[in-house]
């Protein structure tokens, strides 16, 4: 019956010689127990790796060396351990096109798993594995899909319509998978390799690199009714070259054959005999005679696979069972006798001998690096005592001089801040009474538009705050600088006398790590943002400049906004004025009456025109007003941009002159701060490198100690890792006298 994969092997076809005592039990038995001691020393050495990793290569207790060739020791296990998992006994059957290669591998298998015929058969590798569970099935060279075995005809039969050539070349190789339980030989990891025959392929190098290299056992199929040919002899020539004596097996196939010939069969057995001992022993060199006689082998795969069949299943055979038919199974049986005990052992010591001597390798080199590890933990607990006292005492004497050094520095900065505070005082000072000169020397267009008048404006403050600034640092800052860097200096040398040697070049360039500048900013835009300039027309006879003579800007001011209400009102009827007002207030009085009619109204220049003419005259007045008109037209012909902007510099002048007055205490406290700040900040960077050089000691102190318990922990770690190596190294000695030496 046929499922999804396959056929279902029938429970009839389960083999009765599947029991322990099967040679084949030693190589999964050896295989079994070197994992095991391979799992033991991938965890040691991984625990090995993981120790001497955690161990500071400050220490100096492990060397890089050590722990690269442990780590490359643990890559080298982790390979070993999954070519062990991989590894299985393979044997490969070679010959000539039609000689039964396949129908041998399904004798050995107890059903018709590969395809077989006359002619022409197999046109590719097929490797056939166990798998577990009942059912088998097949993928494609380097596929995962499972497919189902009947594809076996179709995929490799060389006489198939449908198969994919492309894919299906003769290098290329097709996996079958048969369940293990229905054949003791894949249940004991044995993998059997059918190849197409050696006289359709003429790059036979290709098939022996990619195929036969890993195999344990050859067998070679030769066809009873012929001998042994060129072809077959020129092939297992180049396995001899690339493999070292390969273990080879002759089969003598179809010797059922010989029946018909009864007269001749024990002479063209021993011929056959002869030829073949002669290739093992002369030609190829792989093995002695008395060897190469229990290696060949003259039988009927044919018969040998119908007898194994269950008749239920089996096809009808048409041919009669011919004489020596029992000789020939007991042959074919002896065969896989004598082939179990041959791969057995030499899987074994192919596949083991070598991991088993490598595995002993590295146990024995980690064992010596561990006892090296060992030693020095040992001599670095004795450095370690003897450095933390050295520490200690260095420690005690940094922190007194430390607290000595604070004090007189802090002196010294408030000092040089004093100074320097007192000196830019009254350099601001004399600069401002020097501002004049300073605001003549702008020299930018000037016009009374009023946007013209604003860039004008900006273009002052910026000169002067510029200006101011240049000659604040032009007559202060070299001196206030020396004075800093000469304080630097001296905390530098100071404090560099209680740091390590190490630790001394870079206070260095703490020091002058920046460039020093001090800032005379004032910030003109924002001190002078609500100055007003005047530049109108006004007349040096008019009344406003009288009243200013007289009253000053302020007053003037006062009394034409709002003074002349203090001219008395006419009283109602009745009230009579007990105290008169004084002369002063009269005045006052007076004067702003007269104001704000004239600044109201005409009115008031016809009354005042009226009590001069009055008074002295017409001609007098005509006279007086002639040469205040003079007056008036030179003074309005003459009021030119020149002369506006000599009064818009006037009054910038006052303004500006008021408001730096009241700048100079703050800019001289702020260059103090920065002074300060400098200074402070060169003690800060110097007593941060001092605390940190004391920490550092005080870490060095702790550190001491935790090593020096570390160590103690590290000797006696690296003491029980260096004895489960030597167990580890054991362990393989025994499994190599056990299963390789026995």
């Amino acid at each position: 019956m046929e499922n999804g994969y396959g056929r279902r092997p029938s429970a009839m076809a389960r083999p009765e010689d599947s029991r322990s005592s099967t040679p084949l039990r030693l190589f999964v038995d050896a295989k079994r127990k070197i994992n095991e001691i391979y799992k033991e020393v991938s965890g040691h050495i991984t625990d090995s790796h993981v120790f001497l990793d955690g161990i500071s290569a400050a220490s100096q207790v492990v060397s890089e060396e050590q722990l690269s060739k442990v780590e490359s020791f643990r890559n080298q296990v982790r390979g070993i351990q999954d070519v062990l998992e991989r590894d299985h006994m393979k044997v490969a059957f070679f010959g000539r096109t039609s000689n039964g290669k396949s129908t041998v591998i399904n004798a050995m298998l107890r059903d018709k798993v590969l395809p077989s015929g006359i002619g022409h058969t197999t046109d590719c590798f097929l490797c056939v594995e166990g798998c577990e569970g009942q059912e088998g099935y097949m993928s494609r060279q380097n596929s995962s899909e499972k497919m189902s075995i009947t594809s076996v005809s179709q995929l490799a039969h060389a006489l198939a319509g449908e198969r994919d050539h492309e894919e299906c070349q003769q290098s290329s190789i097709l996996h079958i998978f048969w369940p293990k339980t229905q054949c003791h030989l894949l249940m004991n990891d044995v993998v059997l390799l059918d190849s197409p025959g050696i006289d359709v392929e003429q790059d036979l190098d290709e098939w022996i690199n990619t195929h036969c290299v890993d195999a344990d056992v050859f067998v070679l199929v030769l066809n009873a009714e012929s001998t042994l040919m060129r072809t077959e002899k020129s092939f297992f020539h180049k396995v001899s070259e690339k493999l070292s004596k390969p273990n080879i097996f002759i089969l003598n196939n179809r010797w059922d054959a010989s029946a018909n010939e009864p007269e001749f069969m024990e002479a063209v057995k021993r011929q056959h005999l002869e030829r073949d001992v002669k290739f093992l022993v002369e030609e190829l060199k792989v093995m002695t005679e008395a060897q190469a006689k229990d290696r060949v082998f003259f039988v009927s795969a044919k018969e040998a696979l119908n007898s194994r069949i269950p008749k239920t299943l089996s096809t009808p055979d048409a041919n009669p069972v011919v004489e020596g038919y029992q000789a020939r199974l007991f042959e074919f049986e002896n065969f896989e006798r004598k082939f179990e005990e041959c791969i057995s052992q030499t899987a074994v010591r192919t596949k083991f001998e070598q991991h088993a001597k490598q595995g002993r390798q590295i146990v024995d080199y980690t064992q010596e690096i561990l006892s090296q590890v060992l030693e020095a933990a040992t001599k670095k607990r004795a450095a370690c005592i003897e450095k933390r006292k050295d520490q200690n005492d260095r420690l005690d004497y940094l922190k007194d001089q430390m607290k000595i050094l604070s004090l007189e520095s802090k002196e010294r900065i408030k000092d040089v801040s004093e100074q320097s505070e007192s000196k830019v005082s009254a350099t601001m000072t004399d600069e401002i009474r020097r501002l004049s000169l300073l605001v003549d020397q702008f020299d930018k267009p000037f016009h009374p538009e009023s946007l013209v008048v604003q860039v004008y404006k900006e273009e002052l403050q910026k000169h002067v705050e510029a200006g101011l600034g240049q000659n604040l640092a032009a007559r202060c800052s070299a001196n206030i600088k020396q004075s800093v860097e000469e304080v630097q200096t001296q905390m530098t040398e100071r404090l560099s006398a209680l740091l390590p040697g190490d630790s001394k070049e870079r206070v260095e360039g703490l020091l002058f790590r920046r460039d020093f500048d001090l800032s005379y900013r004032l910030d003109c835009q924002h001190l002078f943002a609500d100055f007003k300039e005047n530049i109108e027309f006004r007349f040096s006879l008019g009344l406003t400049a009288i009243m200013n003579r007289f009253l000053g800007p302020r007053g003037t001011r006062a009394t034409l906004a709002g003074l002349t209400g203090m001219v008395p009102s006419n009283l109602p009827p009745g009230v009579t004025v007990t105290e008169g007002p004084s002369s002063a207030d009269m005045t006052v009085a007076m004067l702003s009456g007269i104001a704000s009619l004239y600044s109201r109204t005409s009115v008031g220049l016809m009354i005042i025109s009226g009590i001069v003419w009055k008074s002295v005259g017409w001609r007098v007045l005509v006279v007086g007003g002639g040469l205040y008109g003079v007056v008036y037209a030179y003074e309005r012909l003459t009021w030119t941009n020149r002369a506006k902007e000599r009064i818009f510099k006037k009054q910038f002048v006052e303004y500006a002159s008021d408001k730096l007055k009241l700048l100079v205490s703050f800019t001289s406290s702020n260059l103090s701060h920065q002074i300060q700040q400098e200074l402070s900040g060169t003690f800060a960077r110097l007593s941060l490198e001092v605390e940190t050089s004391k920490q550092s000691l005080e870490k060095e102190i702790v550190d001491m100690e935790v090593e020096t318990k570390r160590l103690e922990g590290l000797i006696t770690k690296a003491k029980l890792m260096r004895n489960k190596a030597g167990w580890l190294d054991n362990e393989l000695e025994r499994f190599i006298k056990q299963y390789i030496l026995h």
